[in-house]
């Protein structure tokens, strides 16, 4: 079988130990990004299955409509990102796990960032390799401050038990569904969307991107934090009202930001506002880019493809492209 695996930036894919399972097939790695779909088709000309990690790649009706030998798309979590009717009509399957993946790296980035923006770890450290010594604006601690948690999925869930640990009091807010999770693990719930943003020190996002979600953090939100307060965004850039971080930034509300994702990525210029800034801590979408949940991503995402080929596909999200 012909398998491809796209947007391999640090090559570490055939390191991994399940890379094992698909090694006697013919695989392409590609360690460069594209959304060109003129490239992309002829990259994918002969690909029978398509291993994605995440949401790097967009394949839409334009690419799908050109891809005819490809038979599995094979992923983990939420596939935004993937036209899933196109694939159906041309008869492709799309297998994701959407249901047992959780993203610890992606917890733990959150925590570093929150400590990171907290105590002036970058700032310290370039002033340091300067010749500075404590040159930074005094840090905050975290012991006592109020965690708010807009989210409270697999992703929220864990970071309010970091929070907790680290004696902070945790504040959720979201889906009334997910309230009903918090309050039964012993944390508070915000009355509303408003008193989540201005009680809170920290403000993290852990919520999916779809279109009712796109946008949902408003300017207004954002201004009515607390000037020494912090936002933080492993989640996606999506989720915040265009421009309305910076410009709130700007304003002194929220005094801080720590962010992992980008409306547009990968970003390669350097030239993003948010990195101009000095009180914004900005990591390139590292979140699930450690070597453990890689691993436990692809190792799901190639067991996918062997069931496939085995004539017993799962977690199929489009059954009706199976003929």
């Amino acid at each position: 079988m012909n398998i491809t695996l796209l947007d391999d930036y640090q090559d570490v894919l055939r390191t991994l130990p399940s890379y094992q399972k698909i090694a006697h097939h013919n695989v392409t790695i590609w360690r460069d990004h594209t959304k060109d779909v003129e490239q992309l088709a002829e990259r994918l000309r002969d690909t029978e299955a398509l291993c994605l990690l995440r949401e790097r790649t967009p394949i839409r009706a334009a690419l799908v409509e050109r891809l005819n030998k490809l038979r599995i798309i094979s992923q983990v979590s939420a596939y935004p990102h993937i036209d899933v009717d196109a694939c159906t009509r041309k008869g492709i399957i799309v297998c994701s796990d959407t249901s047992s993946h959780v993203s610890y790296a992606t917890a733990e980035l959150t925590w570093g960032l929150v400590i990171a923006a907290f105590r002036k770890i970058p700032q310290e450290m370039a002033a340091l390799k300067a010749g500075g010594w404590q040159t930074a604006k005094v840090g905050l601690g975290l012991h006592g401050k109020t965690l708010g948690i807009y989210g409270y999925g697999r992703l929220g869930k864990l970071v309010s038990t970091y929070g907790r640990t680290f004696g902070m009091n945790v504040l959720v807010w979201g889906r009334e569904s997910t309230l009903a999770k918090a309050r039964a693990d012993g944390y508070a719930v915000a009355q509303s969307k408003q008193e989540l943003f201005s009680k809170s020190d920290v403000v993290s996002l852990h919520v999916r991107l779809v279109p009712e979600t796109r946008g949902m953090v408003t300017a207004a939100d954002l201004a009515s934090m607390k000037p020494d307060s912090l936002l933080v965004n492993t989640s996606r850039a999506g989720l915040i009202e265009p421009g309305a971080l910076e410009a709130a930034l700007r304003g002194g509300r929220p005094g801080m930001a720590a962010v992992d994702v980008y409306e547009d990525e990968p970003i390669t210029d350097g030239n993003h506002p948010l990195l101009k800034m000095g009180n914004v801590v900005c990591t390139p979408h590292l979140g699930y880019v450690a070597l453990e949940d890689l691993e436990r991503m692809f190792s799901k995402i190639f067991d996918q493809v062997l069931a496939y080929e085995r004539g017993q596909p799962i977690n199929v999200v489009n059954p009706a492209a199976i003929r």
